[in-house]
């Protein structure tokens, strides 16, 4: 526990040991950053038994389609050999020739949800087979965290995320970063009150002297928002340092920190 509450970080990203320090570089030189972690399972759980930190959802994406199956294996491994530390989430592939069967893959090995990241894995969110995914994951009740938002990019932005949220009424979305990166405000014009949508606050305090986050927060609702600290790229340490910094309330931290992670993954 931290300051007296449970935390679940809601957005780690970890690699296989063998690869991790060449992914890491990879994600520093795409976002022209250092990051602050090392991406292994083992380094991830060390630090944040070290900082209190209770539990931890993890992820990966799939660059192409052959990846996907490894990659579920790989994050459902870590979740079982973790002694229920972990929670996974899944990826997928627009471009999989058996994209229902990729979801039945996944579900069948315990994961609570999908990633997808729209820039690594280059693609626009609605457009093609990510409409596919999207009608599966909706029928299946599979929750999908994903990556939105970059002045940058034409991927995700709120323009392209929000005829989703109107397609797919019963499709829960996380937004990571606050709904969109880089363009917080827009974004949170757009898509607070919207019943099936709700944000981490992952890769955006660093910024904080642009954007006034606790308000966002609130006008987003306390029961829309989780905790992530995008590991490995920013320490979690350091993230709920700035996070307490806001004096949210007590109700606000509960559910923030832990309760509305609990709800949405079955933690």
């Amino acid at each position: 526990m931290v300051n007296g509450y449970f935390v679940i970080d809601s957005h780690c990203h970890i690699y296989p040991e063998k690869i991790a320090e060449k992914a890491v570089a990879a994600t520093d030189k795409f976002y022209g950053s250092t990051a602050y972690g090392e991406g292994t399972v083992k380094h991830l759980v060390s630090a944040y038994k070290d900082f209190g930190i209770d539990h931890a959802v993890v992820q990966s994406v799939a660059t192409t389609a052959q990846q996907v199956k490894s990659i579920n294996e790989f994050i459902a491994s870590e979740v079982r050999e973790s002694n229920g530390f972990l929670t996974g989430l899944g990826t997928l592939h627009p471009d999989s020739d058996d994209i229902p069967g990729d979801i039945e893959h996944l579900l069948e090995l315990g994961l609570k949800g999908v990633k997808l990241h729209p820039d690594i894995q280059g693609f626009q969110v609605d457009k093609g087979n990510l409409l596919k995914i999207y009608e599966y994951c909706e029928k299946k009740n599979l929750l999908i965290l994903m990556h939105t938002g970059d002045y940058r990019y034409d991927n995700s932005n709120p323009n392209r995320v929000l005829p989703i949220l109107k397609a797919y009424p019963h499709l829960t979305l996380i937004g990571a970063h606050f709904g969109g990166w880089s363009v917080w405000e827009e974004a949170c014009e757009n898509f607070a009150g919207i019943p099936n949508f709700y944000v981490d606050c992952s890769s955006s305090f660093e910024f904080s002297h642009n954007v006034d986050f606790k308000d966002l927060i609130f006008r987003y609702g306390t029961d829309k928002v989780l905790f992530g600290s995008d590991y490995p790229m920013w320490s979690a340490e350091k993230e709920l340092e700035t996070f307490f910094g806001m004096d949210l309330g007590k109700t606000a931290n509960k559910q923030i920190l832990c309760e509305n992670a609990k709800k949405l993954f079955g933690i």
